[in-house]
């Protein structure tokens, strides 16, 4: 790998707090065309709470205004 381009990877991966292997697959994936799944939301996954006022305003938000069809 020319220096240069290493040079560059070390540093958007510091800029970046990932590690060199993952923005080098990033920058591999985008170069031709791979499409990578996101992990922005990960995080979420199975943390909901039941929260009986959030449930409440959910159901409002779901029902139909007979009126306004």
């Amino acid at each position: 790998m020319p220096a240069v381009v290493d040079a560059l990877l070390r540093d958007k991966a510091r800029r970046q707090h990932k590690s060199l292997n993952q923005v080098a697959l990033e920058a591999l994936s985008g170069g031709t065309g791979v499409q990578e799944r996101y992990h922005d939301l990960d995080g979420f996954f199975g943390s909901w709470i039941a929260d009986a006022a959030v449930d409440k305003a959910l159901k409002d938000q779901r029902r139909i205004d007979e009126g306004l069809w």
